[in-house]
């Protein structure tokens, strides 16, 4: 097991590297786009954590947090407002935000408790927090060690994590892009490993492209879906609690 230095630097190297030969994808390509556009309509303050290249919100208007500088700077051409820093300790007031959401984002972190804390504490009471992760410890891959996955999550035991933090799961989805075959997962983590320019190459002009044309339409449901053949989840949370003053 690394240390949680060690898990740190390992993600930012991997994340600096990987965003600094990828192409920035708009978020209207991803199948989150129909939900976020909707919410980020009704939510002038507007944050996203960790979005590397891939924001799903949209990139004018929303501020972006990363540890990646090189992602930032791509980001901020496009018209983002940005800040370096960890999803652990959020440079913004209590309740900063009418929507936050963190894709993948803290099953990388040494202390994930700490980052649900952040994401609720920034948020306004009983608006959105939207947020997805890898399920099951059991479905450990190369890919997540590759990628700096910290842990999986039993579904359980996430229901009651969120709760700990005042967030309620109000409707939840399948998601993700990682292919379910285990050779095709260790076969890319050894062209990312061993090969890194030819699969940036591939990335960029065959398998992002190709990956988004194949999403499917997300399918929602109230609270938790049934998780026994999801690999990775998408959570819409409530926050608990009202503001005085806040957006509907």
């Amino acid at each position: 097991m690394r240390t949680d230095r060690e898990l740190f630097d390992a993600n930012r190297r991997f994340y600096d590297a990987l965003w600094m030969d990828l192409r920035l994808v708009d978020p209207e390509r991803f199948n989150t786009w129909p939900l976020l556009s909707a919410l980020a309509a009704q939510s002038p303050r507007r944050l996203e954590i960790g979005p590397g290249l891939r924001p799903r919100l949209p990139v004018s208007g929303t501020c972006f947090v990363d540890i990646s500088a090189p992602a930032l700077a791509r980001l901020r051409d496009r018209g983002a407002t940005t800040v370096l820093a960890s999803a652990m300790s959020l440079p913004f007031p209590d309740a900063a935000f009418d929507l936050v959401c963190a894709f993948d984002i803290v099953e990388h972190l040494e202390d994930d408790d700490r980052a649900l804390a952040e994401l609720s504490r920034v948020a306004v009471p009983g608006r959105a927090l939207v947020l997805s992760v890898p399920l099951h410890p059991g479905h450990w891959t190369a890919f997540d060690d590759l990628v700096g996955h910290r842990c999986r999550y039993d579904p359980g035991q996430l229901l009651a994590k969120l709760a700990e933090h005042g967030l309620t799961v109000e409707r939840s989805a399948a998601y993700g892009m990682q292919p379910r075959a285990s050779w095709l997962v260790a076969l890319g983590a050894w062209w990312l490993t061993h090969r890194h320019e030819e699969a940036m190459w591939w990335c960029n002009r065959v398998i992002m492209p190709l990956g988004l044309w194949l999403e499917k339409k997300l399918a929602w449901a109230p609270g938790m879906i049934a998780t026994e053949r999801v690999d990775e989840i998408l959570l819409v949370c409530r926050k608990a609690g009202t503001l005085v003053g806040a957006p509907a």
